[in-house]
């Protein structure tokens, strides 16, 4: 049951980058990530209303979600939104691949039960090898006025923000019911992007045409609001160890996917660059199914002393 909803919230996410891509010929980064966010945020607490939920006033649980919202929607959405407009979406998915590699080397500070060892130092070490290599190219036509080089440093932001966000979802926010998380988590997102992009980006906003409208709406109803809902379910049933695993699935689906319908190319670096970051993947995520139960229940026990 937890991978079918794993394949499931990679199957809701991996078009996303090429959906971006679209979104991005007539929406300005920022306020594709802002409308993204805040469409999403008013559906879900929508719903809540219709189930007749509401979310809570304590300012312990808005302090939580304002940051997880920074951590997990904020930053990184702007970051990717930023990242595509100067490099392909392929790149992008197989930059997100990197994010269990950077949750394990966060891990290892601040959650006691997942130090590293040798197996996941070995991790570390092959997924920052895939990340040099599909930097290097880049490196040798010079950093300045480089629009690769700003995409995939952005691209790497988002790893090590949704690595924080991870990190800190396990050990923060388990025992919230149903739809209140995500919707928490969204509308403090939206507070904080809304706007900082109309501020930013207000003189170069347009009417967008019908194709980047869509890919909004897109982005925001199913990669979005519908993803948030099956992230939070997976995080209660199997914990952010497991869920993290979702960025395996990503870079390859979301690779393929901007090389046949927008015909993005690869050059050989990116191809063992990826190979590389899902071999480290490999290595940082075998930990065995009873240290995994064990930091679940650890976990879990935490977050009921909490509330």
């Amino acid at each position: 049951m937890h991978w079918l909803f794993l394949i499931l919230l990679a199957a809701l996410w991996a078009p996303s980058f090429l959906i971006i891509k679209i979104g991005l010929r007539g929406i300005p980064p920022l306020t594709l990530a802002a409308g993204r966010v805040a469409i999403a945020a008013l559906l879900l607490y929508g719903v809540i209303r219709l189930r007749g939920d509401r979310l809570p006033r304590s300012r312990e649980f808005w302090k939580k979600f304002l940051t997880m919202g920074l951590l997990a929607n904020a930053l990184p959405f702007s970051l990717l939104m930023i990242g595509e407009s100067k490099a392909s979406s392929a790149l992008a998915a197989i930059f997100n691949g990197f994010t269990p590699v950077a949750t394990a080397l966060i891990a290892h500070f601040a959650i006691a039960e997942e130090r590293l060892n040798g197996r996941t130092v070995t991790g570390v070490v092959f997924g920052f090898g895939g990340i040099l290599l599909l930097f290097v190219p880049t490196m040798q036509e010079g950093i300045a006025g480089n629009d690769l080089f700003i995409g995939l440093l952005c691209f790497t932001g988002v790893a090590i923000g949704y690595g924080f966000s991870i990190v800190y979802s396990r050990v923060a926010l388990r025992g919230y019911p149903g739809f209140v998380g995500p919707t928490a988590q969204l509308l403090c997102a939206s507070l904080l992007l809304v706007p900082f992009s109309a501020v930013i980006e207000w003189k170069t906003l347009s009417l967008p045409n019908a194709e980047s409208l869509g890919a909004l709406l897109w982005l925001a109803v199913i990669a979005t609001a519908v993803a948030y809902i099956v992230y939070y379910y997976l995080l209660e049933i199997a914990g952010a160890t497991f869920l993290s695993l979702v960025a395996f699935l990503l870079p390859p689906i979301g690779a393929i996917l901007g090389v046949v319908f927008l015909d993005e190319k690869l050059g050989w670096n990116a191809v063992v660059g990826c190979g590389l970051i899902l071999l480290g993947v490999g290595f940082v995520r075998n930990v065995s199914g009873k240290d995994r139960e064990k930091a679940f229940l650890k976990d879990r026990n935490q977050m009921e002393s909490i509330d």
